[in-house]
């Protein structure tokens, strides 16, 4: 092997780079490829694919090797996400910048690094100190997603601190990596551009707004009058997004202000895109390197980078990159928009050859160590140290204490009305009302819940039992759901799966309420509302439906309503999975929706209370299979995402993630263990439970311990931290269900330990 090159160490032999690439004329594009370059140059052994966004505008010929995103499609991201998955890439190094990924704030990147479990670093060039919404949701996504950070200027890893609150031990300064030249006198390289007998004065860049241009041609007279010798070149294109918005008005005026202030002698602008070699070149032909730019964030300036590696004296206003790699001497600052203060500061520079040699050689050393060959050494391993520390983070997430069932959380966001569906974060949004979904689970929980005291309990049983009765509209045959905050009703009938809930309820306090008051209300509720529902047709809503009637059969076995439901609609739902299942396809419908595992249970109960062997085969075969598909590859509970709802036959997608899916998990899994008491069923009781406390794609809780709460869901850049009443409501259920089938998976495991102390093999 060559010296300099170097085999991946550690186990780690593949990674995925994504940001931009080269011909794409920016500076991520630039840099990007100069990392892919200088990291196969020193590790050849090393795969590196290669992800660029591509903002469809340009017809660009890019190297074969490069897989485009479509900047703008957020399914695009989804698409490289399992294409990363599927390649067994180790690790992500991510290139991060403002404006080169699509979404809000340039959220769509968040989806690609959500549905990979790979471990990723990340390069962030830039970083803002006074973000937007926007800037700041995706950028603490970023930081929280990424197990190490790498900045290029000090001031970055302070920002990361003191606004982001990022540990230091995870921030890691390397500087913008520059090209390793020898240094050469500027006088040798002057006639092949027509500088010879020039004092020649460069900024290179894509001419954009920001780049202060302005100021150096106002400085232009006061030089030229000190150094009649002096010209100022503007090396490089317009950038692209301006020239589609303006074409060359940018240039045009920058041009027609050194003709008015009578300098256009002395500044040429070459609007060309320069290639690297090129780009070289014209730095060391030029005598002095001045960047006016007019953004004191800017955390990284590569040509200023570039400039200082070529050993060139460099006069700059004080923008962050350029106070810290100009320190000790080894540049001069001027203030922003100070046009006397540049022309005062080039014009000593210009005149005193030694002064310009000793900026020039303390330059040079200075980019020393920065060479690419170095950015490359030091990113591999971070690349190797966070492929190293995968296995750790994730066995960390083992294990888990059930919370104790309470109702601080609901009833924090109840009234004498009822149950108010939303909230912000924790306050409930009157706004938005009552509907009768939550209240019927609100009243199932009055009856599960367990060490309460009884008043409390006979209380708001009366408060939520009150508002599903009110519910009921006999005229229509159906409940209503929504109520505005004023106590009306938006509707006279709401959809079929609130019918469905409102029915489960019912049938479930008619079973299990502690007091024969409100067991009594529920029978005389149920047996007024039944008939009507037959007519339910939608197959969720005939589930819950089923859940209650299955309720209703186990207080009255002699119910006949109940029977007829659970034979009818069981029947359709097994109909439904006749016509849907494929060879690789167990499921009721040609697509996963929302509360999927409702179906299962409600055909695991029906085939229990029944007698019939084909509902209960049908509940845990397809139990089994939607089991599968709730669980993500390193074995954690995933919930199926919202964006997977009318995908027919499709492998789910894994946001948003809603705590409704775990709750369905939990109960379908208690219902399967009573049928068929094997370890299976608890563990996926356990891993969907453990979905609320952490152990889950983010690995961010879900639950809030000290007061009950739950947030209402799991999106591509961390948890939604409002609390509505679905997710408080679900999170307890849930822990009142596994509370329950714990016990009775002890006393399964008991008896038979018992038999077989009795009767030993």
């Amino acid at each position: 092997m060559q010296q300099g090159r170097h085999s991946p160490a550690q186990g780690l032999t593949h990674i995925a780079l994504i940001g931009n690439s080269m011909p794409r004329q920016c500076g991520i594009a630039t840099f990007t490829t100069h990392c892919y370059d200088a990291l196969h140059a020193r590790f050849p052994d090393l795969r590196i694919d290669r992800y660029a966004m591509d903002d469809g505008v340009d017809d660009l010929d890019y190297p074969a090797d490069v897989t485009l995103i479509a900047q703008h499609d957020r399914l695009a991201y989804s698409h490289a996400a399992k294409q990363i998955e599927e390649s067994g890439a180790q690790a992500i190094w991510l290139q991060h910048e403002f404006g080169i990924f699509g979404g809000a704030g340039g959220d769509y990147i968040l989806h690609l690094l959500a549905r990979t479990r790979v471990p990723v670093i990340t390069t962030l060039h830039t970083i803002l100190a006074r973000p937007g919404e926007d800037e700041r949701r995706v950028m603490d996504a970023i930081l929280a997603r990424s197990t190490e950070l790498i900045v290029m200027a000090e001031r970055g890893r302070e920002i990361l601190r003191s606004t982001y609150g990022v540990d230091d031990a995870r921030i890691h300064v390397i500087e913008h990596g520059v090209p390793d030249r020898p240094y050469v006198d500027p006088d040798t390289l002057k006639p092949r551009f027509g500088w010879q007998g020039r004092k020649v004065v460069l900024t290179f860049g894509l001419l954009a707004p920001d780049k202060g241009i302005e100021s150096m041609i106002r400085a232009m007279p006061a030089i030229i009058a000190a150094e009649p010798e002096t010209l100022y070149v503007v090396l490089g294109a317009t950038h692209p997004n301006i020239v589609r918005e303006q074409g060359e008005a940018l240039r045009n005026r920058l041009m027609a202000l050194s003709q008015e202030l009578h300098v256009a002698d002395h500044v040429r602008f070459i609007g060309s895109y320069i290639e690297q070699e090129e780009l070289l070149d014209y730095l060391q032909a030029a005598d002095i390197y001045v960047t006016p730019y007019v953004n004191p964030a800017q955390i990284t300036s590569g040509t200023l980078s570039y400039a200082v590696a070529m050993g060139k004296p460099v006069v700059s206003t004080p923008y962050i990159h350029a106070t810290e790699i100009l320190a000790d001497d080894h540049g001069r600052l001027v203030p922003f928009g100070d046009s006397a203060a540049l022309a005062d500061n080039l014009i000593a520079l210009l005149a005193d050859e030694d002064l310009r040699r000793g900026y020039a050689t303390r330059a040079y050393q200075r980019g020393r160590g920065m060479l690419w060959a170095e950015l490359a050494r030091r990113a591999q391993r971070l690349l190797v140290r966070a492929h190293g520390a995968q296995p750790a983070r994730l066995a960390a997430r083992r294990g888990y204490t059930v919370l104790p069932p309470t109702l601080s959380a609901i009833l924090r966001m109840s009234d004498g009305t009822g149950m108010l569906q939303h909230s912000i974060y924790s306050v409930p949004d009157r706004n938005h009302g009552y509907c009768i979904d939550d209240n019927a689970r609100a009243l199932i929980l009055l009856s599960q819940i367990e060490d309460i005291d009884d008043e409390l309990r006979d209380q708001w049983m009366a408060t939520y039992s009150s508002f599903v009765q009110h519910g009921w509209n006999d005229g229509a045959g159906r409940f209503r759901n929504f109520m505005a905050y004023d106590r009306s009703w938006c509707e006279d009938i709401g959809s079929q799966d609130s019918s469905g809930r409102a029915l489960w309820s019912v049938g479930v306090t008619a079973r299990d309420a502690r007091q024969a008051k409100h067991r009594d209300w529920a029978c005389i509720l149920f047996d007024r509302s039944v008939h009507a529902l037959m007519e339910l047709s939608a197959p969720r809503a005939r589930a819950f439906a089923m859940l209650g009637a299955a309720a209703m059969l186990e207080r009255n076995p002699e119910h006949r309503a109940a029977q007829q439901m659970l034979h009818i609609f069981g029947r359709s739902l097994f109909d439904l999975y006749g016509a849907a299942r494929r060879p690789d396809w167990d499921w009721f419908e040609p697509a996963l929706s929302y509360d999927n595992m409702r179906l299962c249970e409600a055909m695991i109960r029906a085939g229990m209370l029944l007698g019939n062997e084909q509902f209960l085969a049908c509940g845990l075969d397809t139990l089994r299979w939607a089991a599968q598909r709730h669980t993500a590859p390193d074995g954690h509970f995933r919930a199926v995402g919202t964006e997977s709802f009318g995908r027919p036959y499709a492998p789910p997608l894994t946001f948003d993630q809603q705590p409704l899916e775990a709750q369905a998990a939990v109960e379908a899994a208690r219902a399967a263990f009573d049928a068929d008491p094997v370890q299976l069923w608890v563990d996926l009781a356990d891993n969907a439970y453990g979905w609320f406390l952490g152990r889950n794609d983010l690995d961010l809780p879900i639950a809030t311990r000290e007061d009950g709460g739950c947030y209402d869901g799991l999106t591509p850049h961390g948890v939604n931290r409002n609390q509505g009443a679905e997710s408080l409501l679900a999170l307890q259920l849930s822990s009142c269900a596994i509370i329950r089938l714990s016990r009775k998976a002890q006393i399964v495991a008991r008896t038979a330990k018992a038999g077989s102390d009795l009767f030993p093999a």
